[in-house]
């Protein structure tokens, strides 16, 4: 199935800047055509036309200009949960999916898995504050402070983590929702405060959640669910 894309640009737009002119790659990554990587390869592909013209790379779209994409296919898209288990390295268990965000190697849980590159930055990047949720057991009696502590934000090898939610379950089991992920961030933030962790396991991404879903299995994010998911990174399927 052959998809024909018009983009018309009216107004100033601040985010991306079209009054100075922005490149093309930046510009569909913005208005969630594609990743950079993609569009430049749309317009390798000759695909790309601005105001009729056919686009190269480094081309710039300004205010007011008309952009076009041609003959480009639409993708099938795809997107599962996947359980990885303890002692795993992260990485997709299926050829054509790749995993959004990592998790350690002694670390299990929820992973989202998909054929969609436009995710990657609208999930990833912190700026957007979407949420994570783990469930994590140490191996000495949390402190009295430690509460207080983790969410106030927890200075990491000079860098001070962000505001975070979290839940005591009891003496050696928390719960913590993030809208970062600094590598090995919550080991690193219990080490901070003299907590071991002895087991971390995600149970939520966004309104994602693990559930009753074994080791190693998967499932496929679809309907209500996935509108959800998309609607909140501004995408659609």
């Amino acid at each position: 199935m052959k998809n024909k894309t018009y983009i018309t640009y009216r107004g100033q737009d601040k985010k991306s800047n079209t009054k100075a002119g922005v490149r093309i790659n930046k510009y569909l990554a913005l208005k969630k055509i594609s990743t950079r990587r993609g569009a430049d390869d749309l317009v390798k592909q000759k695909k790309v036309f601005i105001n009729g013209k056919l686009a190269v790379l480094g081309s710039k779209v300004e205010e007011r200009d008309k952009v076009e994409i041609r003959g480009a296919e639409q993708r099938d898209y795809k997107y599962f949960a996947y359980n990885k288990p303890i002692g795993t390295e992260t990485n997709s268990p299926w050829e054509g999916l790749f995993p959004l965000g990592r998790l350690d190697k002694a670390s299990h849980g929820l992973m989202i898995l998909t054929n969609d590159g436009r995710i990657t930055d609208s999930l990833l990047n912190p700026k957007y504050f979407h949420e994570k949720e783990y469930l994590v057991k140490t191996s000495n009696k949390l402190r009295s402070s430690f509460k207080q502590k983790m969410e106030a934000g927890v200075n990491i090898e000079g860098y001070k983590t962000k505001k975070c939610k979290v839940q005591i379950i009891n003496d050696f089991t928390f719960r913590i929702t993030l809208t970062e992920g600094k590598k090995h961030q919550i080991r690193r933030m219990c080490s901070a405060l003299f907590q071991e962790v002895a087991d971390l396991k995600r149970e939520r991404i966004m309104n994602i959640k693990l559930g009753n879903l074994t080791p190693n299995a998967s499932r496929g994010i679809k309907g209500e669910e996935l509108a959800i998911f998309l609607e909140s990174l501004q995408l659609t399927k």
